[in-house]
C-alpha cells in the first residue's frame, strides 16, 4: 500500500537550518502519488527575515515566554515581586541621605525622595531589561538549537516581562505622589512618551548585546559594569540642572538624559527640555534599527555557535 511523501530540500546552510528565520516557498511542480507540493527551505535576507507576520502567528509563544520569565524570576523568592519595589525604593532612601542631606541636589522644589525614585524606577527597568535581554539567547540555548520560532521573540519577551515590573513600581510612585501631595497637571498626558522611548531603547541595546553575546561571552560579563557606569553618567539621582550649563548639550547626547528628564517633567509639571527629548528619540530610533539589523544579520549562526 503506497504512502504519500513530500520532498524537502536539505541543501540550505547549516546555520540557516538551525538558526534564524526561514522562508518556506513551494516551487512549481509536484511529486508523489498524491502530488503533494515539496517544501523548499531557503535562507532569507535581512528585511524579509524581519517576519512580523511570523511573530504574530507565534503570539501565544510570546505570552508563555513572558509568563515564564516572570515566574522563574520570583519562583523561589520569599518576598516575590516585592523585590521589584524594594530595589528602587531602598536606593532612593540611600541617595536621599547622601545627596539631599549632604550634597543638596537641586530638584525644582520636588521632594528629593520622590525625585530620586522617579529616576531610579526607570533606570532599574532599563538596566534589568538590558541585562536579561543580553543573555536571553544564551540562556535559552536549548530552544534556539532544537525548536523553530522567530528568534526575535526571546529578547522581545524579556523586555515585555520587565514592563510588568515597571507597572508595579508605577503604583508605588502614585502612592508617593499622594503622600507628598504633588498635584497632577496636564503634563502627565506626556508620561507614556518617555516610557515608550526607554522601552525601545532597552530593546535596541539588548538586541545588539544578545546577538554579540552568542559569540563573545565577555558581553554578558561586562553588562553590569557598563550599566553602573552609564547610571552615573545619566541624571538618575540628580537633575540636568546639576550639570554646568556649558556641558549640558553635550551631556544630553546620552539618550537617557532626555528620557528621564522628560519623565520627571511629565510627573511634576515642570518645563520640558524638548531638545534633549528629541535627541533621545533620535538615538532611540537609530539604536533600535541598528540593534535589529545586528540581530538579524547574526541570527543564521546562532544555532551553530551557541
Amino acid at each position: 500500500m503506497g504512502t504519500s511523501t513530500a520532498n524537502h530540500d536539505t541543501t540550505a546552510p547549516a546555520g540557516a537550518r538551525g538558526g534564524g528565520l526561514l522562508r518556506k516557498s513551494p516551487p512549481t511542480g509536484a511529486s508523489g502519488p498524491f502530488k503533494d507540493p515539496p517544501v523548499v527551505i531557503e535562507p532569507t535576507t535581512f528585511w524579509s527575515a524581519l517576519e512580523l507576520r511570523e511573530m504574530w502567528l507565534h503570539r501565544e509563544l510570546l505570552y508563555f515566554l513572558v509568563w515564564r520569565d516572570v515566574k522563574v524570576r520570583y519562583r523561589q523568592a520569599l518576598f516575590g515581586i516585592t523585590w521589584v519595589v524594594l530595589q528602587p525604593l531602598t536606593m532612593a532612601l540611600v541617595f536621599t541621605f547622601v545627596f539631599a542631606r549632604i550634597g543638596r541636589i537641586p530638584t525644582n522644589d520636588v521632594p528629593y525622595p520622590l525625585f530620586a525614585y522617579a529616576g531610579l524606577m526607570l533606570w532599574t527597568f532599563f538596566a534589568g531589561a538590558i541585562a536579561t535581554t543580553g543573555n536571553s539567547l544564551v540562556g535559552n540555548a536549548h530552544l534556539v538549537t532544537k525548536v523553530y520560532f522567530p528568534r526575535l521573540l526571546l529578547p522581545v519577551a524579556t523586555v515585555a516581562a520587565r514592563l510588568i515590573d515597571l507597572g508595579v513600581v508605577l503604583v508605588i510612585l502614585v502612592g508617593l505622589m499622594l503622600y507628598y501631595r504633588v498635584g497632577l497637571t496636564a503634563h502627565l498626558l506626556a508620561a507614556p512618551i518617555p516610557i515608550l522611548l526607554i522601552t525601545f531603547l532597552a530593546l535596541g541595546v539588548g538586541l545588539w548585546m544578545s546577538a554579540v553575546n552568542v559569540k563573545y561571552r565577555d558581553i554578558g560579563i561586562a553588562i553590569p559594569l557598563l550599566m553602573q557606569l552609564w547610571m552615573f553618567a545619566s541624571p538618575v539621582v540628580y537633575g540636568l540642572g546639576s550639570v554646568p550649563k556649558g556641558l549640558q548639550r553635550a551631556f544630553s547626547l546620552n539618550p537617557m538624559v532626555g528620557i528621564i528628564e522628560g519623565f520627571r517633567a511629565s510627573l511634576f509639571g515642570t518645563d520640558f527640555d524638548w531638545p534633549s527629548m528629541l535627541i533621545s528619540a533620535g538615538f532611540t530610533v537609530l539604536l533600535l534599527i541598528y540593534g535589529t539589523y545586528a540581530f538579524q544579520r547574526r541570527q543564521r549562526t546562532f544555532a551553530d555557535i551557541i
